[in-house]
């Protein structure tokens, strides 16, 4: 059996003269089985474009996108109808994702009509209600209803309640509880959980929030300016990440403790003097090395492919793999980072019920 998604070698660029690099050199899957693989980073670190990419919605300059095998770009509309249905997405703002013009049941009514989801009104009604109930929705406070008299809560739910009506195979969701209270992020992520556990609905969960990620578990990819940082199970990588950049993103995470001074959990900045402004421009290197309190003289010459670090002996999980010359070279910074637990507060912080 094939993978469910597949992407190989995935890179875009935008602009002729002045070039960004939004992705760069990006490859992982996501198994048939269901599953949740987590895509984090700070913002401009690429997520959303490769979520775009994925979608269909914008080419790659190279690279490509499989599911199920096949190449996305390279289908006929039969094919992407299909795919339409089966890879569905919850953007982040709940506010645009709606016409206003329009009420809530012309969301559940457009797919069942595309689809064929129901034979007449009194069953696509059914499902309809039964798909509400399912997201802890009560059908009688949210049909009938525009989406402004909604709240953002309720309109990101009742896009996974459509996502419940559909039944795809997998989920893209970009950021989706950035924009809602606190109080209703742990409930949206514990319905996700569900659509894998009893529908079978894989999700790729896109965010620069660690502990969202380690909230939902499975699979993650730290991304840097475009490019794979640190790749393995979420529960090894937030515990003891590898790559410097990955760490710097747990113990950027608040927390509540007086006694605890911001400034001292952050590392030293680098001395970059020994490097060149040329070296300082190249791409074809370590693109966190200004930012690298490790960072040696090779770390501006040669980019660092991806190390894989083996299974986790515990566990039996593929522990990690990370782009980073601290692991292929022997130097005392690697050994400074391999035994430098993070503080347990951190991890604590990022484990948090939400």
């Amino acid at each position: 059996m094939s993978d469910l998604l597949t992407v190989r070698d995935l890179s875009k660029v935008f602009g002729t003269w002045s070039q960004t690099h939004a992705v760069d050199g990006v490859s992982f899957t996501m198994p048939a089985t269901p599953t949740i693989v987590n895509l984090v980073g700070e913002s401009g670190s690429g997520k959303s474009t490769i979520s775009r990419m994925i979608l269909g919605l914008e080419k790659p300059t190279s690279g490509s996108v499989l599911y199920k095998g096949q190449d996305i770009f390279a289908q006929n509309s039969a094919w992407r109808h299909g795919f339409r249905r089966e890879v569905q997405v919850v953007f982040q703002d709940p506010y645009s994702a709606y016409n206003p013009i329009y009420k809530i049941e012309r969301v559940f009514n457009l797919p069942i009509r595309r689809f064929g989801l129901a034979s007449g009104k009194a069953e696509s009604q059914e499902m309809i209600r039964e798909s509400l109930r399912a997201v802890d929705l009560r059908p009688e406070e949210v049909l009938g209803k525009y989406p402004h008299q909604l709240s953002g809560g309720q309109r990101q739910r009742v896009m996974l309640a459509r996502l419940h009506l559909i039944r795809p195979q997998l989920i893209i969701a970009d950021e989706p509880i950035s924009m809602i209270d606190a109080s209703m992020q742990a409930s949206f992520l514990n319905i996700l959980l569900d659509f894998r556990d009893r529908l079978g609905i894989s999700t790729l969960f896109i965010t620069h929030d660690l502990s969202t990620a380690r909230y939902l578990g499975g699979e993650i990819l730290v991304l840097y300016k475009g490019r794979i940082a640190e790749h393995g199970a979420t529960d090894s990588v937030s515990r003891q990440p590898h790559h410097p950049y990955a760490r710097l993103l747990m113990e950027s995470i608040p927390i509540a403790d007086p006694r605890r001074r911001w400034e001292n959990s952050l590392p030293p900045a680098p001395d970059i003097e020994t490097a060149t402004a040329a070296q300082r421009e190249r791409r074809d290197r370590c693109l966190f090395a200004e930012r690298c309190r490790f960072v040696m003289p090779v770390c501006w010459n040669a980019r660092p492919g991806l190390i894989d670090l083996g299974d986790d002996p515990e566990t039996g999980q593929v522990r990690t793999a990370v782009s980073c010359y601290l692991w292929n070279t022997p130097t005392e910074s690697k050994t400074d980072l391999a035994t430098a637990e993070l503080e347990p507060a951190v991890i604590e912080k990022s484990v948090e019920t939400m």
